[in-house]
C-alpha cells in the first residue's frame, strides 16, 4: 500500500468502482440464485490494466464504508494501486451493478444500483492533495461528469490541472446515457472534456452520438478541429481507426481487430483498448504499434467473464507481441 511519503502515481485515473456480482449461469438475473464477486469500473479497469505493464498509477475516488469498499480498495491495492486518494465515505453506500452471463458472446444485461453512491458524492476538494507536478499522464472518462454536478466539477477541474501541469490526457467517453437527465447535456459535457484532452478514444456508435457524423473520419476531424491531438476510434470487430499529429507526422489509418476464437464477454474491452493504447504512447511507441497494442489487449478482454481479469501483464504482452509481428 502506497503511502503519503511514497512517490505519487505517474499515472491518475478517478471515478466510480462498484462491487460486481456476475452470475454463474445465464438467463435472466430474475431466475440466477448464484454470483461471483468481482469489481467493475470503467476508470479502475485501466488503472488495473497500466499498473500491471508496470506503471505507477494512483485513483481517485470515493468508496462506502461497508465491506464492498473495503473490498474494493484491497482488491485496488493488491492490483498495485496508489489508493492514497481513495476516501472512505462514512454517509454514502458502495455502488452495486449485476451483470448477466450472455451466450454465445452477447452484450450482457446490467442492472445498477449506484444512485446516491459514495462516488457521486465526489467534489474538487477530493482533489486538494494530489500533486499534479508528479503526473505524466490523466485518464478520464465520461462516467464521473454523468455521476453529479459535483462530480462533473471535480472531472473538469483534474483535467484543466493536468493540462497546467503538461501531463497528457486521454479521454473516453464510456457513454452511460441513463445517467445523464438529456442527451443534449451529456453532449455538450463530453465533447466539453474531449476538447481537453490530448487523445481521445471513442467507440464508433459514442463519436456517432456525441458528433452528430457517420463516418470515422469526419468523428476524428470534429475532435481533432476542437484541440484534440489524436482521435482512436474503436471499430468492434473491424478493427480500429487512428487519425492524428503525433512527434509532428500527420496519419490516418485503419488496423484490423485481432481475431479471437471464442467471445465471452465484451464488457471491458474498450477499457482494454485503453491501456493498449496508453501505455503503448507513454512508452513512446508509434501511433500504429499503439493502435496495434490496443486491439491486441481489447482482444484478451473479450476472451474472459470478468471485465478486467484478461489484462495482461508486461511479460505477457511482450510474448503476445512478439508472436504477432507487425504486418
Amino acid at each position: 500500500m502506497a503511502t503519503s511519503h511514497s512517490p505519487g502515481p505517474e499515472i491518475l485515473t478517478f471515478g466510480e468502482a462498484m462491487a460486481m456480482f456476475v452470475a454463474d449461469t445465464s438467463g435472466e438475473l430474475a431466475k440466477v440464485e448464484c454470483f461471483h464477486r468481482r469489481i467493475a469500473g470503467a476508470d479502475t479497469n485501466v488503472a488495473i490494466g497500466l499498473a500491471r505493464l508496470g506503471f505507477r498509477v494512483g485513483w481517485l475516488s470515493r468508496v462506502g464504508e461497508d465491506g464492498f469498499g473495503t473490498f474494493i480498495r484491497r482488491t485496488l491495492e493488491a492490483e498495485g494501486i496508489d489508493c492514497r486518494h481513495l476516501y472512505t465515505d462514512p454517509d454514502h453506500p458502495t455502488g452495486l451493478v449485476f451483470k448477466e452471463r450472455a451466450p454465445d458472446g452477447a452484450d450482457p444485461n446490467v442492472t445498477y444500483f449506484r444512485q446516491g453512491s459514495a462516488a457521486s458524492y465526489l467534489t474538487p476538494g477530493d482533489a486538494n492533495n494530489i500533486d499534479f507536478t508528479a503526473l505524466r499522464h490523466l485518464h478520464a472518462t465520461g462516467i464521473p461528469p454523468a455521476l453529479s454536478p459535483s462530480a462533473r466539477e471535480l472531472s473538469l477541474h483534474v483535467v484543466e490541472q493536468a493540462r497546467a501541469v503538461g501531463a497528457s490526457v486521454s479521454f473516453d467517453p464510456n457513454l452511460r446515457p441513463s445517467l445523464w437527465s438529456s442527451e443534449a447535456d451529456m453532449r455538450t459535457t463530453l465533447n466539453a472534456v474531449a476538447a481537453r484532452a490530448d487523445w481521445v478514444l471513442p467507440g464508433i456508435a459514442e463519436g456517432r452520438l456525441l458528433t452528430g457524423h457517420d463516418s470515422p473520419e469526419a468523428i476524428a476531424d470534429f475532435y481533432l478541429e476542437r484541440g484534440s491531438q489524436a482521435v482512436v476510434i474503436k471499430l468492434g470487430r473491424e478493427g480500429s481507426y487512428f487519425h492524428g499529429c503525433l512527434g509532428g507526422q500527420q496519419e490516418s489509418f485503419t488496423l484490423p481487430g485481432v481475431t479471437v476464437d471464442e467471445v465471452v464477454d465484451t464488457v471491458g474491452a474498450g477499457d482494454a483498448f485503453a491501456v493498449g493504447v496508453i501505455s503503448a504512447l507513454l512508452d513512446g511507441r508509434p501511433p500504429h504499434e499503439a493502435v496495434r497494442r490496443g486491439n491486441l489487449i481489447g482482444s484478451l478482454a473479450v476472451q474472459v467473464v470478468g471485465d478486467m481479469e484478461g489484462l495482461p501483464s508486461r511479460e505477457r504482452l511482450a510474448t503476445l507481441e512478439n508472436e504477432r509481428p507487425a504486418r
